[in-house]
């Protein structure tokens, strides 16, 4: 992956929601949370060096995996970066989404503990986070 210059220039939580369901586990039964994450990129129109990094994490119950809560985080990142190929543009996004992860871990738990339930605290991710991020040999994997 090629190595770009990158800073992050602001941050804000686009959205922050816990809802509690009332469901209770089973005595001593353990709830898997399954946490579905997502990520929008954007270019600024005005700058392209300029760009939006969304993550999103989601905890929702269903019928067929019910849970305590319901749980949504968005957070926006601009990024300012200095790739002018494809490759680099894919590398100041990869680089982008893990520096603006912990910020969404920390969300996910001020969040759950704001709301006096017991925090959850999201997995570190150490390296790329979504599949189409990971290298193969001759570039990334599609």
């Amino acid at each position: 992956m090629e190595k770009i210059e990158l800073s992050l220039k602001g941050i804000r939580a686009d959205e922050m929601s816990f809802k509690l369901n009332g469901m209770r586990p089973q005595s001593g039964g353990k709830v898997e949370l399954k946490p579905s994450f997502a990520r929008r990129v954007r270019r600024a129109a005005e700058n392209e060096k300029l760009f939006f990094v969304t993550l999103s994490v989601k905890i929702e119950s269903t019928q067929e995996s019910p849970k305590p809560f319901d749980l949504s985080a968005v957070v926006t990142g601009l990024f300012e970066a200095n790739a002018q190929t494809e490759e680099e543009r894919r590398s100041a996004v990869v680089e982008a989404t893990s520096v603006l992860y912990p910020y969404l871990r920390s969300a996910v738990t001020s969040l759950t503990a704001a709301a006096f339930a017991a925090p959850i605290v999201l997995p570190i991710v150490s390296g790329p986070m979504f599949p189409e991020d990971k290298e193969k040999e001759g570039g990334f994997v599609s």
